[in-house]
Order: structure tokens, then C-alpha cells, then sequence
């Protein structure tokens, strides 16, 4: 019996559920014994493949002839009316027949190397905790031989032809992770890659407790007060009574910078707020992959040259605590990006040493703070209040302050003002403003009522209320048919199935109609990406994947990329006896089965409703335990 999935936090949005998968063991194979990166048969599976691809084309003649053959027989013998309507008959079902040929042969296409028997590789030790597009210490060297106080910059570069054509194995010790809510007060400590220099950093932010082969993360070690204490004074500089009130004054999407471990965001969620957790890659003790590993939203992004992938107008609240980011550089570009990403009277929360009285004796610091305020200034926030080391800044929602402005950045035009960046250059312009979305976060829908727009804010994005409510009921009716079909498997070492408390990553195709703005507004988090590229997120990150539409979104865009290049990334990012749900046409549904059996995917294919041409297909990684 498959050991039970233990988090509530959910993967990137599909089907049928798996049987119970028992434990696998693999040994890593050879490149001569596997189909990925044998060379030496490459000549040979060629072959193989044009051969399925002939055999499929006779079949697809065969049927195309019996077609005519079959209207030809209905024609003979009528009279002109039914002639017409036989020769009508006939025009639609070659179409149909000529579809199917099609059809086929994008089938063969699309499972490229299909055919292939051999299952993928497992790739080599050193990229356990391998990140595509980003230089790996991990590859060259270990990172406790680099010794301390070495820097290394990681700048995000894909190509093509970067990703490992291989299975990303789990380190030799790895341990399913802790079922949410404990979770999230302690993970094991061979499942992320990890030096000593952590464990003894003075960080507030950066503190844990190592007990044998587990850390915890006591809430009392993250901030100097507690991380409760830290966020009701928050909120009280805010106005509020407590964090409790984040909602009720317009707070419910946090983009966290450098977040340490999580912390505030894990505490958070509990204040039904979603906390997206940004941080640049790190080799060891990775903010983002220790956050992930908890089971809090977190994936790698930095400040350094380009925008997030995030549309403007976004976030409520924007969380820097000794995040590392120098603002006073840039001509302020920093701060911009920060207020693109900001909704109207949404909020700016930056804690640092910088801020204490003892700081600013220093001339230096005393530069860097007045050079930070008049950006600030020329932004057109106000600082509302300031305790200790802590500031909050509140963005203006009077769009007649831009004006009104002696300095600061121009307002974007509509050529420089694109609402979902992607690899787009830091703006040094204030974004949005032309945006129907300028709405100040106190005059939207509060949370949970803010999941379902209202009709005035579904017409800023050009949906009708009708077609929304009925958008709406199908996903509720199939996020229920998952929910019936997986938890029983899931949840099967437990006697009372747990409450669905989970996040969702919503990953928007590059290439496809652009819903992230919509998302953002109904109180959720996503992000835009490209899935010939790999996900910008450390191994074994996510416990669920769920594929709508991509594989058939692929086919029309004349696969750019390989399904098998894909679902190789997917198995990367997804925790061993994690699932996958894939919902698309039948007849490419079939082709991917083919495909993830290479993967070793336990895989089951399930029908939709009759009057759906959809299907479903549920997989289940198999844990792959080296020996």
C-alpha cells in the first residue's frame, strides 16, 4: 500500500485517481540500457518509429476507403433528394475521417519518442536538488567546500536545450513529508539541501532547531518578538485592532521578499491571507525550498534586472524584513517595481537594521534613508507609521497626486504598460494607472466573497456574470470529483479524511488567454510561465499537479516542445507518491499515457460525462528509493 500524501498544499493546476502504489525501488541504469540518451540505438528507434507512424497512416487510409465505400453504398439506388443528403453525409464524414488522419498523426507526433518501451533514467546524485536555468554549485562543487562569505549572483537563464533528460531522484534519505498543519512547524532535514552555516546564522530570520533528523521552527525564533507579536504590530500601524482585521481593511494577497522560512506566511494563512514567498535561488539553505518543504506558497524570483511575473495591481501588501535589497540603488527601480506590483492604498512593510535611531548616526546610513524616502515620496506613498525597526508605507489611490508631483518616475504609456510581464526589464515608469483594475484595495469585495467577483468587477475583464457562475459549478462539481476520487488513497492511514486546506499555484501558459489579472482579483496567487522552460521552483516542491488544456494548447501551437520534456519538469517539481491530473481530449490523452509510462508513473485513464470528448488521466509517482 502507498504511504499516504501528507500536505494539505496543493500543486499547480486532471484526473482519475491511481490505485494504491506499492514502494519502488530503481537503480539508476546506464545511458546504454535506457531509451533516454542511448545513443547508440538512436538510429534504431528512429526506425521503430517510422514504422508506428506508416502503420498508423495505413490504418487511417483503411478507415478513410471503408468511409467512402460505406456513403457510396448509401448513395445507390435513390432518388436526387436522398442522393443530396448521401453526398451531404458523405462531405461530413470525410471531414470527420480527414480530422481523424490528422488527428493521428499528431498523436505520433506528439509522443515523439513514445514508442519507446524504456523507462527515463534516473539522473545522477548531484542534481538531487538540481534547479534548471540557474548555475548549480551543486554541479561543480560542494557548497561547504566554497567556505564563508563567498557570493555567488544567480541570474535566470533557460534555453532550450538546458533541461536534465532524466529522473530527478530524491537524496538517498529522503522521508515523505509531515501532513499539514504540523508540517509547517517542522520538515526532515534530509529532504533539503543544507549546511551548518544555517543552523548557527544570527538571523532572527534565518533561526531554526535541528533535533537529530528533523528542524523545527519555533514561531519565537523568526522575529524578535514572536511572529504573532510581529504581525499585530503590523496591523496595528496599520489601524487595526489585531492581524485578524487584515481582511476587513482589504489585505488578503502578500507578496513576501526573502521571507526567511516561511514563517509570517505560515501564520498568516491561518488569517485566511496568501502569502507569496520570493526569494533568489540559493545552492544551500534555500529560503524557498525550506518554505516550500513547510507547504507555504514560495517560488525563486528576484529584483535584480527583470519584473516579477506578476501583473500589476496585485498584491495588498508588500513584506520586506531584512530582505537584503539595497533600495536606495537603482534611481529607486526597486521601489517601483514594488509599487507596480501594489494596489491602490495597498501597503509597503519594510523592517531593517537600518531604520533604529542607532543606525542613523552613522552619515552613511543617514544618506541611504533620505535617498529611500524621497523615492518614496516621488511614489506618492505616505508613511503611515513607524515602530522600531519596522515602517509601513501606504500607495496613494488618488491618481491626481502623480500630477501634482514636482519629481519622480513618469506615469507608463500604454506601449511600456504590459499588466503580465514576462522576461520584461525592471520599469522605470509607475504602471497601471490606466488600468480599470486601479481600484483601492478598501473598495473591493473582502475575502471570502472576494472569490466570487461581482458583475460591475467581472466586466473589467470582459466576463459575463453567466458565463462565470457557469464556469464557477464545474469546477466546484470537479474539484469535488477529485476530492472523492483521491482522498480515500490519500488519506488512506487516516481515519477521518482532513479538511481541504490547501493553496493553490495557479501557473498561467505564456501562450494562452492571459487570466492571471482576474486570478489575482478574485484573492488568489498564480504566475505566467512557459512549459517549455522549466518551473522556476526546486525539486519535490509540489504534492499535486493538475494539466488543463495544456497538452492540446501545445498541439496547436505545433509542439514546441516535447509532452516528454514536460512531464519530465512536472515529475521534477512533484514529491515522490505525489499525483497528476490531466484533462484534455481523448485522443491526446491516450498519447500522453504512452509517454508517462516512461516516467513510471502509475497511470489510469477515466471518462468524463458521454457528452464530453474529454478524458482524464491520473497518475501517481512512484517513490524511487536508491539502493
Amino acid at each position: 500500500m502507498s504511504r499516504a500524501l501528507y500536505r494539505g498544499a496543493s500543486g499547480i493546476g486532471g484526473k482519475p485517481a491511481a490505485a494504491a502504489y506499492d514502494e519502488a525501488r530503481y537503480d539508476p541504469k546506464e545511458p546504454s540500457d535506457n531509451g533516454i540518451g542511448a545513443g547508440g540505438r538512436g538510429r534504431k528507434r528512429h526506425l521503430v518509429a517510422a514504422a508506428v507512424k506508416i502503420g498508423v497512416l495505413v490504418l487511417a487510409a483503411a478507415a478513410l476507403v471503408g468511409s467512402v465505400a460505406w456513403a457510396g453504398s448509401l448513395y445507390a439506388g435513390r432518388g436526387a433528394a436522398a442522393a443530396a443528403a448521401a453526398a451531404a453525409a458523405h462531405r461530413g464524414y470525410r471531414r470527420l475521417q480527414e480530422q481523424l488522419v490528422t488527428d493521428l498523426l499528431d498523436i505520433g507526433e506528439l509522443a515523439g519518442g513514445g514508442v519507446r518501451a524504456r523507462e527515463a533514467e534516473v539522473c545522477a546524485p548531484e542534481y538531487e536538488n538540481y534547479v534548471p536555468c540557474y548555475y548549480n554549485v551543486s554541479d561543480a562543487v560542494d557548497v561547504a567546500d566554497l567556505g564563508g562569505g563567498v557570493v555567488i549572483s544567480y541570474e535566470r537563464r533557460c534555453t532550450r536545450d538546458g533541461k536534465v533528460p532524466c529522473l530527478v531522484a530524491p537524496p538517498r534519505s529522503y522521508r515523505i513529508p509531515v501532513r499539514w498543519p504540523s508540517g509547517k512547524g517542522f520538515i526532515w532535514k534530509d529532504n533539503v539541501r543544507i549546511s551548518g552555516q544555517e543552523f548557527s546564522s544570527g538571523s532572527l530570520f534565518k533561526r531554526m532547531m535541528v533535533e537529530e533528523d528533523q528542524i523545527s521552527f519555533p514561531s519565537d525564533a523568526h522575529m524578535s518578538d514572536g511572529v504573532e507579536d510581529y504581525a499585530h504590530q503590523i496591523a496595528e500601524m496599520i489601524g487595526l485592532r489585531n492581524e485578524f482585521n487584515f481582511n476587513e481593511a482589504g489585505v488578503r494577497t502578500v507578496l513576501d521578499i526573502e521571507c526567511g522560512f516561511g514563517s509570517l506566511g505560515a501564520h498568516l494563512f491561518q488569517r485566511d491571507l496568501l502569502t507569496m514567498c520570493i526569494a533568489n535561488y540559493e545552492a544551500s539553505g534555500s529560503q524557498v525550498q525550506i518554505t516550500l518543504e513547510r507547504g507555504i506558497p514560495a517560488m525563486i524570483g528576484s529584483f535584480a534586472s527583470e519584473q516579477l511575473p506578476y501583473p500589476y495591481l496585485s498584491f495588498d501588501m508588500v513584506h520586506c524584513a531584512k530582505c537584503n535589497i539595497e533600495w536606495d540603488k537603482n534611481d529607486g527601480g526597486f521601489l517601483v517595481e514594488v509599487d507596480r506590483l501594489l494596489r491602490p492604498s495597498g501597503y509597503f512593510v519594510w523592517t531593517s537594521n537600518l531604520n533604529t535611531h542607532r543606525a542613523l548616526r552613522d552619515k552613511e546610513n543617514q544618506k541611504k534613508w533620505k535617498t529611500i524616502r524621497d523615492f518614496a515620496d516621488n511614489l506618492c506613498w505616505e508613511m503611515l507609521s513607524q515602530q522600531d525597526e519596522t515602517i509601513v508605507w501606504k500607495k496613494t489611490n488618488k491618481l491626481d497626486c502623480y500630477t501634482s508631483r514636482k519629481s519622480g518616475p513618469v506615469l507608463c504609456d500604454k506601449i511600456h504598460d504590459p499588466e503580465s510581464p514576462y522576461y520584461k526589464p525592471l520599469n522605470p515608469c509607475i504602471a497601471g494607472t490606466r488600468s480599470q483594475r486601479w481600484i483601492p484595495i478598501e473598495h473591493r469585495t473582502t475575502w471570502p466573497s472576494q472569490a466570487r467577483l461581482n458583475s460591475t468587477e467581472l466586466d473589467i475583464h470582459g466576463v459575463h456574470p453567466e458565463d462565470f457562475a457557469e464556469n464557477t459549478a464545474n469546477w466546484d462539481s470537479m474539484a469535488r470529483n477529485y476530492w472523492s476520487l483521491l482522498s480515500p488513497l490519500i488519506f488512506s492511514d487516516h481515519p477521518k479524511r482532513p479538511g481541504k486546506s490547501v493553496w493553490v499555484m495557479n501557473v498561467v501558459p505564456t501562450n494562452a488567454p492571459n487570466h492571471l489579472p482576474l486570478i489575482f482579483d478574485r484573492g488568489f496567487i498564480g504566475v505566467q510561465h512557459d512549459w517549455c522552460e522549466s518551473f522556476p521552483t526546486y525539486p519535490r516542491t509540489y504534492d499535486m499537479v493538475h494539466v488543463d488544456g495544456l497538452l492540446s494548447l501545445e498541439k496547436r501551437q505545433k509542439h514546441r516542445c516535447s509532452t516528454l520534456d514536460i512531464f519530465l519538469e512536472v515529475d521534477r517539481i512533484l514529491r515522490p507518491e505525489g499525483w497528476v491530473i490531466i484533462r484534455d481530449t481523448a485522443p491526446l490523452i491516450e498519447a500522453a499515457r504512452s509517454v508517462v509510462t516512461q516516467l513510471r508513473w502509475d497511470a489510469r485513464i477515466l471518462d468524463l460525462d458521454i457528452a464530453s470528448d474529454e478524458k482524464l488521466l491520473i497518475c501517481q509517482k512512484p517513490f524511487i528509493r536508491k539502493q
